[in-house]
């Protein structure tokens, strides 16, 4: 089986990468990455074809697609601060390319599941969230991913063909950098507590998010691909786990051994108060599925990070 992965080379698409590799050696792995937030040396001695290029060019996406049985869609400009800083950058990585990989996809027939977000739900103070409740974005970043799983599902009614749209949910693990601006809070509090710095706490702490390891959304995406599954309304790639930051911080001191400093700072724009699904609509599809607990998750990415620093 020939597999496309968009976004190959970032922290999601990686992973992915090396789980579809230690499932089945015979798979026929192909990356496109623009490398704006990938990284070459995430797949060093992978077995895998690369092309560096956008997938919002649509010449490079039709030659990338060509052979090819499924399409993942992780490729994106993530993070809500990125968007707000410059919404039209998100608009043309997670938007214009979106429907390049579509179109790309159509023509060869391929499959394609598409990485959707938790924070199309937005000001929706709902808990947990159902994938049938509203939608209501606050961040560039969140209308375009909501745009995004339109079009992915779209595709079905309009041109038949075969499509998934998952939303993740805090999505954290080894390979997520954490030396950028936009880093996610995980490998952000990792990484200061093994270096000795405090954590940055937006706000009082209370946000609160279902946290997803990253083998358990590779899993799901394994699974998706090698059985096309088909949904007509997105899915949510979580599993109705509902951790504050303040709790967060109490799993990583429980796995490193010791307390760590913290810091409040001022609450960031577009943040979400609350998420967490109900985990209902992933465990009808993908029965197979066993979740990741966040305690295993933690340590395993903590040992990561140690054995970076070690290097």
């Amino acid at each position: 089986m020939r597999i496309l992965i968009t976004g190959g080379a970032g922290f999601i698409g990686s992973n992915l990468v090396r789980y579809l590799l230690a499932r089945d050696s015979s798979f026929d792995i192909r990356v496109i990455d623009d490398l704006s937030t990938g990284r070459m040396t995430n797949l060093a001695g992978l077995s895998v074809d690369v092309r560096i290029a956008s997938i919002a060019d649509a010449e490079a996406m039709r030659s990338a697609v060509e052979g090819v049985d499924a399409v993942v869609h992780l490729g994106a400009l993530g993070s809500v601060l990125r968007s707000i800083d410059d919404p039209f950058a998100s608009h043309v990585a997670n938007l214009t390319g979106t429907l390049s990989v579509l179109e790309a996809a159509r023509s060869v027939g391929a499959y394609v599941v598409s990485a959707s977000s938790s924070s199309v739900y937005g000001a929706n103070l709902k808990l947990p969230k159902s994938e049938f409740d509203w939608t209501r974005p606050m961040s560039p970043y969140a209308v375009t991913k909501l745009g995004a799983e339109g079009y992915t599902l779209a595709y079905q009614f309009a041109y038949g063909m075969e499509t998934l749209a998952f939303r993740f949910f805090n999505v954290y693990g080894p390979l997520q950098p954490a030396d950028h601006a936009y880093a996610a809070v995980i490998p952000r509090f990792v990484d200061a507590a093994l270096n000795g710095r405090p954590l940055l706490v937006h706000g009082d702490g209370l946000q609160s998010r279902d946290f997803t390891y990253v083998d358990s959304v590779c899993a799901a995406l394994y699974s998706a691909c090698v059985g096309r599954v088909v949904a007509q309304d997105p899915i949510n790639l979580a599993f109705g786990t509902n951790t504050n930051l303040l709790e967060l911080i109490g799993v990583i001191e429980s796995e490193l051994g010791f307390p760590v400093k913290v810091r409040r700072v001022a609450s960031r724009a577009g943040d979400v108060r609350a998420s967490q699904s109900d985990g209902l609509r992933i465990r009808e599809y993908f029965t197979e599925l066993s979740p990741v607990p966040l305690s295993e998750g933690v340590a395993r990415t903590v040992s990561w990070f140690k054995d970076q620093r070690a290097r």
